[in-house]
């Protein structure tokens, strides 16, 4: 449990880190959304999606966690309504790959935090192109943000295989048993 609430303040803070916002897109770039890969890279799938519940829960009861001092209802409502429940998705989705694996090694997680984006953007896309009323230039505003998306991708796939290996027993995994 403490680990879920730390985890949950650790995104908050993360959003302390203003967005950009790139010319003619309703949804900022912030470094906020490694807080979900960080998640189900270190909790796994069960506690690392708890986590970002536990987080977006709070920001939807109005405490201002998103980055730009953001909270409340409306982030839930807007272009970027997508990308918020696609980092449920994503914490998930990098859990479920950490826990099939015996050792988190780089290239796992590398594979396993892309997957997470993918699936954030999965989520994120469509509901952004219809808050901005046009599929295509959607998808054309984010092209913006996939060289930023990768780079944090690598930069969470390092901290994660770090800690891993300083912590090794610290994410539940599956066991192998012998035949």
């Amino acid at each position: 449990m403490a680990r879920i609430v730390v985890f949950a303040a650790f995104t908050a803070v993360l959003g302390t880190f203003p967005g950009i916002y790139l010319a003619g897109s309703a949804v900022p770039i912030v470094l906020q959304n490694t807080g979900p890969l960080l998640c189900g890279s270190l909790l796994g799938a069960r506690r690392g999606t708890a986590s970002v519940a536990l987080f977006l829960g709070l920001v939807a009861l109005g405490l201002p966690l998103l980055s730009g001092g953001r909270g409340g209802i409306a982030p839930f409502v807007g272009p970027s309504a997508g990308f918020l429940f696609g980092w449920i998705l994503s914490a998930l989705v990098v859990g479920l790959i950490v826990f099939l694996v015996r050792k988190p090694t780089l290239p796992v997680l590398l594979l396993a935090n892309l997957a997470g984006i993918t699936v954030d953007y999965l989520v994120g896309l469509p509901v952004m192109a219809a808050a901005m009323g046009d599929f295509r230039a959607a998808g054309i505003a984010m092209l913006g943000y996939v060289p930023g998306d990768l780079a944090k991708v690598v930069l969470v796939s390092l901290v994660a295989v770090a800690v891993h290996r300083a912590f090794p027993n610290a994410t539940p995994r599956r066991e192998r048993t012998a035949r």
